[in-house]
């Protein structure tokens, strides 16, 4: 029979792996993302291919998590900070998941626009997406660092994201009007920006849960992002 000491270190190391489990998900969404941009922004459609054939990975690693998660709930009862950190490793795999997929959909557009001519965009899309890929990275180290204060940092960051979404759409927009030969692929880059926007929006919500797990406080939907916490 298991000593209480001897329990709790085993239940100690299924916690680190299941931390482990969820910082392998967050590289490989990070990975994708990144891959899924070049594909755009160098037109690189190998990347692009590869992207959506590894999407795979990321869906059985939620599915694996959800899976750890729920036998740890099930056989060991945790209670408090563990219990909220189980709980959120669970959302955050979903959010990590639903990263993966907007970097699935940036990936087939790219395959679309890179079988036509190039246009010459109104819009530095490398600029936003180095603010998205920004936000999962520092939410990842936030949530390695268990630090509620940088987790608020990418949520405010958030405003920046939707604020330039706002304006390239409108340049975009703008240049349909002006050409509008280049309509359907100009529409392809109006869904890229609209998905680099949602990747923001799933690093925020994974910052959320960090503040849950460490605080206990539920921030979404309570103006969190401008400060007001």
């Amino acid at each position: 029979m298991a000593t209480p000491a001897k329990m709790v270190r085993q239940f100690d190391q299924e916690l680190e792996g299941l931390k482990n489990n969820l910082l392998r998900m967050a590289s490989l969404a990070e990975n994708a993302v990144q891959k899924s941009v070049v594909s755009v922004t160098e037109r690189n459609s190998d990347l692009a291919r590869e992207v959506i054939t590894d999407d795979i990975n990321l869906n059985r690693m939620e599915l694996a998590i959800e899976d750890q998660a729920f036998k740890l709930l099930a056989l060991r009862q945790p209670l408090a900070t563990d219990l909220r950190f189980i709980v959120a490793a669970m959302r955050i795999a979903t959010e990590l998941e639903r990263i993966g997929d907007q970097a699935v959909n940036i990936a087939e557009r790219a395959l679309e626009l890179n079988s036509r001519e190039p246009l010459e965009l109104p819009i530095d899309l490398r600029v936003m997406a180095d603010l998205a890929l920004g936000m999962v990275r520092t939410s990842i180290e936030a949530f390695v660092l268990q630090d509620p204060k940088l987790a608020l940092q990418v949520c405010q960051r958030d405003v920046e994201v939707d604020i330039l979404d706002d304006e390239y759409i409108q340049k975009i927009l703008d240049a349909m009007i002006a050409e509008s030969r280049w309509v359907t692929r100009l529409h392809h880059f109006i869904i890229i920006v609209r998905n680099l926007e949602r990747i923001a929006d799933l690093a925020t919500n994974i910052c959320e849960d960090i503040v849950f797990i460490v605080e206990g406080k539920v921030i979404r939907h309570t103006g969190a992002g401008d400060g007001s916490l």
